[in-house]
């Protein structure tokens, strides 16, 4: 394969922000959170809408008042017995300034619902973005 010194040349410099460094002007640096909840439970019917709002009135605003965002997806993994698990969920989005009660907010959050609905899991990715309102 003939390759060409156009294609190793860098790619041109972008003027889109990085999340390393400092914030562009206007943009505070918040935590960001996201927490996936699958809607299946062993044999019962899925988590309905109800049960969920009741959740968030009850466990997720209280611990996060500030705001939140919920989306609904899809998803699969492989479950403690090797199976591939299929099942709707929600991601809880939630960006925060770190306090020193955020931890046991987000684990007693995730406990909560995976002793309510019988999960084995509750998915937790954290990063930092830049915010501005």
């Amino acid at each position: 394969m003939l390759v060409t010194t156009r294609e190793l040349a860098p790619p041109a410099p972008s003027s889109a922000p990085t999340l390393r460094g400092p914030c562009p002007t206007n943009a505070s640096p918040m935590m960001r959170l996201e927490l996936v909840f699958g809607m299946g439970r062993k044999g019962r019917p899925d988590v309905t809408t109800d049960e969920w709002r009741a959740f968030l009135d009850a466990e997720v605003t209280p611990r996060f008042p500030d705001g939140l965002t919920v989306l609904d997806a899809y998803g699969q993994w492989g479950n403690a017995s090797g199976a591939i698990a299929r099942e709707p969920s929600r991601v809880l989005l939630v960006w925060l300034k770190p306090g020193p009660d955020t931890e046991s907010r987000i684990e007693s959050l995730r406990t909560a619902w995976k002793t309510r609905h019988d999960q084995e899991s509750v998915l937790r990715a954290d990063s930092r973005d830049c915010v501005s309102y």
